[in-house]
Parts: C-alpha cells; structure tokens; sequence
C-alpha cells in the first residue's frame, strides 16, 4: 500500500516529513490575516474623509478671508504699511471726543522731539515723526467702584507722518484716516463723506490743523509724567 503524502487545499498533512513547508505556510498565512486587520484597522470611512474636507476647507477660506490690515491704503495718499508696530509705540496722551475716547501714540522720533521740547521751543519735529490716533467707542464699566468710561468697539484711527519733501504743500505732514468696522474686522480709507473729508490724497487733516500752524501743524502736547 503507498503512503500519500503532501498538501491538499493548502494545508500540510505530515508535519513530521514537511515542518520547514508548514511553518513557512502557517506564516505566510499569519502574515496575510496581520495585513488584512491592519488595513481593516486604518481604513478610514468615506463620509469622515468628507467632513474633514469640508472642515479644513472652511478653515482655510476663514484664514484666506481675513483682512491683513496693512494692506489698505488711502488711494494716492498714505498706507497703513507705513505706521506698522504703531500698537507698541509709547502714549503721547489721552483725550475724549464726543462718545469716543481717544489714545495718541508717537514713535520714538517724536517720543525724542517731545522730550527735548519740541514745538515749545520753536523748532519743527524732524521728518520721520509719525503720530497714530486710536478712537474707541465707550461703555461703562462694569467693575469699577465709581461710574467710569472705558474703550468699547474700536472707531477708527488716524495717522500722521512728517516729510518735508513729500508734503511740502500741506505743511510737512501727511494725514490718513481709516475706519473700522467691528462685524466684519475689516479697516477701510475714509471718504469725502466723512469728517474730516479724505479725498485721495494725503491732505484730509490740513485744513484744521493750520489752527496750530505755529505749533508745527500738531494739536498733542506732551503733559508731564
């Protein structure tokens, strides 16, 4: 009678004759059965790859959306570029407009010009002063003790610069003006419709600021701190 020995379906029926063919193929069948869960495992499902399509693309167009602010510029006047970092520069003063109080920043050559008295002393701040005047729309404060106004929603805010060559006809400084608008976060020039008018120029504050011809065109002073 022959013995009959081998494989059949794929399996090993004499472990005894073939141990090196059977573990190779209990391997290779382990190894099958490990990528067949890894892949099962990793598989993402179709409507999760959607909804984070969907998420990062709405993300995306949020960021693409929002407005870099030193971007604008008043059409053939001045940009917003020109006064960047004007968040850090120090405090000239304070002062209240109707419902808006106001914060006047200057940048160190002004900072320098105030402290060595300028324009008390009768001389002109060097060019490359430059000024930036924050309005904010006002709220009570919930907190303090006594009735008290504080900053609310941003307004707008101005600038000026000083350049004797570049504004010789509107007293050496250039003017701007952009208004914000807080449900869109977005700043804009100011218009002709607004007071003072800004045209497209960088003229819009000349006309009141020749009151204080004689203090080099500039309203602020410098109080004692």
């Amino acid at each position: 009678m022959t013995e009959t020995h081998g494989h059949k379906a794929g399996k090993c029926n004499n472990l005894a004759t073939e141990p090196i063919a059977c573990a190779s193929h209990a391997m290779t069948r382990r190894q099958r059965n490990n990528s067949q869960r890894e892949v099962s495992m990793t598989r993402v499902p179709f409507w999760l790859m959607l909804l984070i399509s969907v998420v990062l693309a709405v993300l995306g167009g949020t960021a693409l959306a929002a407005q870099d602010k030193y971007t604008v510029q008043v059409p053939d006047g001045l940009a917003f570029s020109e006064f960047r970092g004007y968040e850090d520069w120090k405090v000239i003063a304070v002062s209240q407009t109707g419902n808006l109080v106001v914060a006047i920043l200057g940048n160190p050559e002004i900072i320098a010009a105030y402290q060595a008295g300028v324009p008390g002393n009768g001389k002109p701040f060097p060019d490359g002063s430059k000024m930036a005047k924050i309005h904010w729309n006002t709220k009570k404060s919930a907190e303090a003790p006594a009735p008290t106004l504080v900053p609310d929603t941003l307004h707008d805010i101005d600038f000026m610069v000083r350049d004797s060559k570049r504004f010789a006809d509107s007293g050496n400084w250039g003017y701007a003006q952009f208004n914000y608008d807080a449900a869109s976060d977005t700043f804009t020039p100011a218009t002709l419709a607004n007071q003072p008018p800004q045209g497209n120029d960088a003229k819009c504050g000349f006309a009141c600021h020749t009151i204080v011809k004689a203090k080099d065109y500039v309203f602020t002073a410098y109080p004692k701190r």
